[in-house]
């Protein structure tokens, strides 16, 4: 199988619904657009969730690193590209290149899988899955931003907390991915993003949570406009880390 057939592209175009108030796509909508192409790559090769549900296992999101150059604008088109960097035993190694309407490469992401037994949620051997045959779709096609760092909060009081609600909620029956993306983004004022833009955002997922929960959300500035954001459920218990770097 060539390269190029190894990488899949998908078409979009910034909705008024999918922009924020400076009139560019957000970064929450634009996860979703990168999950979403994630998942039909997956699908068309053979090892996407509706097959994998069949076998009780699903795909689980690890980490998530963005990086942009800029937005796409209102009205928009743009396309996004995903690939297979590195299949391991227990995880996998997708990532992303976003370009403009001019097809010209404004942006790039990192996203680390698992695949988890949707019974007991403990990983499962990827190359156990099929003789192994996602390795035969791993691609090495360059990704030039630094892979998704490690992130350490220090911060011990919240700035913020609220109970994950209805539409916090996935099919999954947890509190979506893209969700903490967007309550984390909610923790910074409006005149920022007047001000500045985000260049670089992180995730690191720990653990689940769910209906009824309550997330604190715990902020460290380094001064910098770098940014860490630890959320817990419950007082106590890690759910996700995340970075965020304003310019």
């Amino acid at each position: 199988m060539s390269e190029n057939n190894k990488i899949g592209t998908y078409n979009f175009v910034a909705e008024p619904f999918h922009v924020d108030f400076t009139g560019r796509l957000t970064l929450g909508v634009l996860g979703n657009h990168l999950l979403n192409c994630a998942g039909f790559h997956a699908t068309e090769r053979g090892f996407g969730m509706a097959e994998l549900n069949e076998e009780n296992y699903t795909w689980v999101l690890s980490r998530l690193a963005i990086d942009m150059d800029e937005m796409p604008l209102q009205y928009e088109p743009f396309s996004i590209q995903t690939w297979v960097k590195d299949v391991h035993r227990f995880f996998t190694v997708r990532n992303f290149a976003i370009l403009g309407k001019d097809g010209r490469k404004i942006g790039y992401a990192r996203s680390v899988w698992a695949m988890i037994s949707m019974q007991t949620r403990k990983p499962i051997d990827l190359l156990a899955i099929n003789d192994g045959d996602i390795v035969n779709y791993a691609c090495d096609e360059p990704c030039p931003i630094e892979k998704p760092s490690r992130i350490k909060v220090v911060a011990t009081e919240p700035v913020a907390s609220l109970t994950a609600k209805y539409s916090d909620i996935d099919i999954n029956g947890h509190v979506n991915s893209i969700r903490y993306i967007e309550h984390i983004l909610d923790l910074f004022l409006l005149e920022k993003y007047r001000t500045q833009r985000i260049r670089r955002f992180e995730m690191a997922y720990v653990a689940e949570s769910y209906y009824g929960d309550t997330l604190s959300f715990f902020l460290d500035d380094d001064g910098n406009d770098v940014y860490g954001v630890e959320v817990k459920k419950n007082g106590d218990e890690t759910v996700c880390r995340a970075k965020v770097i304003f310019e």
